[in-house]
């Protein structure tokens, strides 16, 4: 298995109303190069989830398991560079440095793990994702539809064990989402990534081999 959540809890202080119990005995397995959606309505827990898979956030009970390695008994160091290392994600408003170019933005995770030959994939990757005459160009100066695909670039350069994309399309309008949602499940297909996508789109969500549903803390 590439991920693994064993009977995870999670929930938050309410002030002045006590304890908000958001996930309860999540459990989930994920083979590699299996692709997951996880629907459910606006506050039922689809970002806790995200955020404890990604090791953005600790569960109060429970585990969660990626490549063989506990996320939640890692120091902060160590989980920042394994995080580096296995995870890409890719949100719904792309968060790309603004002073970067395309291929900057594309570039800094391998400089941050200082691996070599960084252009020549950052390059490889820009073709992929049809964005080579663009590499140059600010994230102000690209479309919505370019931005996510500098995105999705970025979140595939380290080559990553696990993908999260958390309402991929939900920034774009239906054209230029349908052919970021295309260009995101052709990607994950050629490159057999395991994906978890976060989505409120039916027919986004059908896309994946499995669909959770989270409601009332829990993983249908």
């Amino acid at each position: 298995m590439i991920l693994e959540i064993k009977d995870v809890f999670k929930s938050f202080q309410q002030p002045g109303a006590g304890s908000l119990d958001v996930l309860t005995h999540i459990n989930l397995s994920l083979s590699p190069g299996q692709t997951l959606a996880i629907t459910g309505q606006s506050g039922s827990g689809k970002t806790t989830l995200l955020s404890l898979i990604a090791g953005l956030d600790n569960p109060d009970k429970g585990q969660v398991i990626l490549d063989g390695q506990n996320l939640c008994g890692m120091t902060e160091s160590r989980l920042s560079q394994y995080r580096a290392m296995k995870i890409g994600i890719v949100f719904q408003q792309f968060h790309l440095m603004p002073h970067l170019s395309a291929l900057e933005n594309i570039s800094l995770p391998l400089e941050i793990l200082r691996q070599k030959n960084i252009q020549e994939q950052t390059r490889a990757m820009l073709e992929k994702v049809g964005l080579n005459d663009r590499r140059h160009h600010l994230p102000g100066q690209l479309s919505g539809g370019e931005c996510q695909r500098v995105a999705i670039a970025r979140a595939l350069i380290i080559r990553p064990a696990l993908l999260l994309a958390d309402e991929p399309t939900g920034n774009l309008d239906i054209e230029t989402g349908e052919k970021v949602a295309q260009l995101l499940f052709d990607l994950v297909e050629k490159e057999n990534k395991t994906l978890i996508l976060v989505t409120h789109n039916p027919n986004l969500a059908r896309r994946c081999q499995k669909i959770r549903n989270l409601e009332q803390g829990r993983l249908i």
